[in-house]
């Protein structure tokens, strides 16, 4: 008999020599002996397809070695086994055994998003919310209100539902202070919601003001817009040279009249003939038809050249006197400069029939000089600007 291998007969016993159970002490410790302890391997068949010889049996399940001063048993006979199965079917039958059934998923269900996608909104105010009438509080057949008729507690002076007073008073022979009669000349009384803004006192000192202020501003442009009118025109017109119709002084040099200081001629002056600055001596110009005078040029001394300045007192302060056609006068202040040459100047004004220039001050004024003027020469729309 082989080493591992029993004998069929029931009765057989193991050798008790060592050789026999230490292989199976020492070969079969491993690390499957839980397993192979419950469930036995099949015996492995031959590589070369021999089946196994009859009579033998599986090697018996793994046991510890006896200790040598321990007693053995006989070990009974296994019964003859079935075939066993191959070692493939066996590894996995167990590998199914080990495998917890498990039912099939089932398809989950779409979840809704949690938030749905919107448009960027904006914010919309809250609508206001109307208020109704409340219900009616006084009796069913209480005393009615004379505005709405609501029947209303005999006990309530104002209406539960309007407010109004629950009594109509008649008003009318009461006479009211005269600052109330001045502004509610009527004395209509305004209902609830349509009663004017209050005004205190200072409010309507205020406006009686202001209305004062543009009142008068009115007015003065009203009388000022005519002459704003001839201004502009005046402003924008063509210029031409005005000649007068006739002249006169107070007083003359010989062989220098006053018709030589309107002669267009630079060369040539007038002189009242008197020494020192020659104040209060005039010289005129008249218009036979009313002229309007837009500007005024004055050329001082003998001549136009600078080296002859020094031969004659020169006019400083002038005043002309305009007289209208309508005989109204006026004055006018012209200050004129110590120099050679025409000084313009501005001088506005309409239907003029004569102008006086009084000399009221000179420069270089000494007892062997008179004052002089070369040329005065007056300005005025031309008459192109009718056309």
């Amino acid at each position: 008999m082989d080493n591992g291998a029993v004998s069929a007969s029931p009765h057989a016993t193991p050798d008790p020599t060592p050789q026999a159970a230490a292989p199976a002490s020492d070969d079969d410790h491993d690390l499957d002996d839980e397993d192979t302890t419950e469930t036995p391997l099949p015996v492995i068949p031959p590589e070369d397809g021999t089946a196994a010889p009859s009579g033998t049996a599986p090697a018996p399940a793994h046991t510890p070695a006896p200790d040598a001063t321990a007693p053995t048993t006989p070990v009974p006979a296994a019964a003859a086994p079935a075939p066993a199965p191959a070692l493939g079917d066996t590894m996995a039958a167990r590998a199914r055994s080990l495998l917890v059934p498990v039912a099939d998923a089932e398809p989950r269900p779409a979840v809704p998003p949690s938030v749905a996608p919107v448009l960027p909104g904006r914010p919309v105010a809250d609508r206001p919310q109307v208020r109704a009438p409340g219900p009616v509080q006084g009796e069913q057949h209480g005393v009615a209100c004379p505005w709405c008729a609501t029947p209303n507690n005999p006990d309530r002076h104002f209406c539960v539902r309007c407010a109004m007073p629950m009594t109509l008073e008649d008003r009318s022979s009461v006479r009211l202070p005269w600052w109330r009669r001045l502004f509610n000349r009527n004395g209509e009384a305004h209902w609830a919601g349509d009663r004017p803004r209050l005004r205190r006192t200072f409010d309507r000192i205020l406006s009686w003001v202001v209305a004062a202020v543009v009142l008068t501003l009115l007015i003065i442009a009203g009388v000022n817009t005519p002459a704003a009118i001839q201004a502009t025109r005046d402003h924008f017109a063509k210029r031409a040279p005005v000649a007068p119709d006739s002249f006169a002084a107070s007083r003359s040099y010989p062989g220098h009249k006053p018709e030589l200081a309107f002669d267009k001629i630079n060369n040539s002056w007038w002189g009242p003939g008197v020494s020192q600055s020659g104040e209060g001596e005039w010289i005129e110009a008249r218009f036979d038809e009313p002229t309007r005078l837009l500007d005024l040029i004055i050329t001082s001394g003998t001549s136009v050249r600078p080296d002859q300045l020094s031969q004659s007192a020169l006019p400083h302060r002038i005043k002309a006197t305009i007289t209208l056609k309508n005989g109204k006068t006026t004055t006018r202040e012209i200050t004129l400069d110590q120099s050679a040459g025409p000084q313009p100047r501005a001088f506005r004004v309409g239907e003029v029939t004569k102008v006086r220039f009084t000399i009221e001050s000179s420069y270089m004024a000494s007892g062997s000089k008179q004052v002089s003027i070369a040329e005065i020469e007056f300005i005025g729309p031309s008459s192109a600007n009718a056309t």
